[in-house]
């Protein structure tokens, strides 16, 4: 029968296993409603199963992926006396596909495991569980798939805490420090943070053996690009690295110069890994395009451990990008400027985004998000959507607000309700800022993605704005110690009238805005059923 097993082909080293948490065997057998017992093969914590599967063939191979529990009731096996070499030849195919284990079940085939079967198991390093007469293998399955649902929902929970851990740790005085103090705490190693020229800037953690920092230092060199900025491409390598990973393809033989790449150097990866002294080695490129790459060293190298590196090399990739950029540098010198008394349209020069804007006029952009209340990293998405980094996210957490350069032209952006304001030089963004405001609020209400402000000039304009905004303060005085009667009566006054819509503008109940615009009636002494009052109040209303 041995001789008439169909064949294939041995499968490769490292055989692939599913993405899933594996489910350490010491966890299955510790189940007592499973009373499984390990007669042979290798134990502890990195004896691991990715799932369970249950076969009768003679040769399994044909049929596992790799990092199985293979169960089984000897169905295939022959009867005894076992021939001597059916046993060891079953078990080299098992392991050979990349099963992880293997259970034999007791009844009703077979009233106890084959010695020649355990024997076979010892021999080739395949642990060997006992199934007992009340455990179904479906039974099995389950407990494995149950293991797996706590594995990875303890590594999601585990992941998430990082994250919220790394971010708040970017907030802190000395963010760069921070994070990688709390990336190391996380990771159970040591983490640093390589500038352009391959020396660590900063590190944090119990720093490793000098081979295994040497290794760490060259994985960088791995995902570091090819050209620092601001350096051309000539075949020189960087102080410290060595001549062969900056060399351009097609490099001159010794004592001629150097000759020009044909192409494009090739990309280079974004993160890369290895290990050297049992260590695990982990490197990523930082997107802020500035050379900067951040390492990893740890004793393990668990299934989010990546994600969780991945976390921190965003969080320093917008550190290093703002804090190394030009454009990040004036930004800060105009926010540091305004703090001392300057004006915004002494400042607004510094606002520079690399389009010839510098200092000339923008639009003001009112947002909120559809669903969700927006956060941070949504409010930067939007920034990048419009194209600029000044972005603003209202302290209430709803509104996002935005300086964009007037020839941009913000065009709906899916997800977002927009409110835009006309093009203004810097002594007029607070103008822009309220009639943005206005935009967005009549953009919810009529349930349109995008609402700008008329830039077409009227009657209004006729009358200097000193006069207009003085009648305006002794028009609406009753007012003015009730900003939501204000609020709420120009919103109703836009919407021309509608009790719903400005309900739905304001966020309010309708009954709400009804109570409102009667007590604001009552406090102007005002018919808001004449339209001749009707006209004067939105008169006042958008000078005030």
């Amino acid at each position: 029968m041995a001789d008439a097993r169909p064949t294939a082909p041995t499968a490769p080293a490292g055989a692939p296993v599913p993405p899933t948490p594996p489910v350490p065997l010491s966890a299955l057998l510790a189940r007592d409603d499973l009373a499984l017992r390990q007669l042979a093969g290798p134990t502890g914590p990195d004896v691991v199963i990715h799932w369970a599967h249950t076969s009768e063939m003679v040769d399994p191979f044909p049929y596992l992926l790799g990092g199985e529990l293979l169960l089984t009731a000897g169905v295939q096996f022959p009867d005894a006396p076992f021939p001597d070499t059916f046993f060891d030849s079953y078990v080299a195919r098992v392991v050979a596909a990349g099963g992880a284990a293997l259970g034999f079940g007791l009844a009703p085939v077979h009233d106890s495991v084959p010695d020649a079967l355990v024997t076979a198991c010892a021999t080739h390093g395949l642990p060997l569980l006992e199934v007992p007469p009340g455990t179904t293998f479906s039974g099995v399955a389950r407990a494995v798939w149950q293991l797996m649902a706590q594995a990875r929902l303890a590594e999601l929970r585990r992941v998430t805490e990082a994250q919220q851990s790394l971010a708040t740790a970017a907030a802190h005085a000395d963010p760069v420090p921070s994070v990688l103090r709390r990336l190391a705490q996380r990771l159970g190693g040591h983490a640093v943070l390589y500038g352009p020229d391959g020396t660590g800037i900063a590190a944090a953690g119990r720093a490793p053996a000098p081979a295994v920092t040497e290794a760490l230092r060259k994985l960088a060199t791995v995902v570091r690009p090819a050209t620092p900025p601001g350096q051309a491409q000539t075949g020189q390598a960087p102080p410290g690295q060595a001549q062969t990973s900056r060399a351009p393809t097609g490099q001159a033989p010794p004592g001629k110069p150097p000759t020009a790449p044909a192409g494009p150097a090739p990309a280079r990866p974004a993160s890369a890994t290895d290990t050297a002294d049992g260590v695990h080695l982990s490197a990523y490129a930082l997107g802020s395009g500035e050379g900067f790459v951040l390492g990893v060293a740890a004793g393990r190298r668990d299934g989010g451990d990546h994600t969780i590196a991945s976390v921190g090399a965003v969080l320093l990739s917008l550190l290093t990008g703002e804090h190394h950029s030009g454009a990040g540098a004036a930004r800060s010198s105009a926010l540091v400027r305004l703090l001392l008394g300057a004006t915004p349209e002494e400042v607004a020069p510094l606002l520079d985004t690399g389009d010839g804007t510098s200092g000339g006029e923008r639009i003001v952009v009112h947002a909120r998000p559809d669903r969700q209340t927006p956060d941070a990293v949504a409010a930067a998405a939007l920034g990048t959507a419009l194209g600029t980094p000044l972005v603003d996210l209202d302290p209430d957490g709803e509104v996002v607000r935005l300086l964009v350069p007037a020839g941009r032209g913000p065009a709906p952006v899916p997800g977002w309700t927009l409110g835009v304001s006309a093009p203004a030089g810097a002594g007029g963004w607070p103008a822009a800022d309220a009639q943005a405001a206005r935009a967005l609020a009549r953009a919810r209400a009529t349930r349109v993605p995008l609402v700008r402000h008329g830039a077409r000039p009227g009657l209004s304009e006729l009358v200097p704005e000193t006069a207009a905004r003085a009648h305006a303060q002794a028009l609406l005085a009753p007012l003015a110690a009730q900003p939501a009667l204000t609020d709420t009566l120009r919103t109703w006054l836009s919407l021309h009238g509608s009790w719903d819509r400005t309900a739905v503008a304001l966020g309010v109940h309708r009954n709400t805005v009804r109570q409102r615009v009667a007590r604001a009636a009552l406090l102007l002494g005002a018919d808001l059923d004449d339209p001749d009052v009707r006209m004067e109040l939105w008169f006042a209303l958008r000078h005030s």
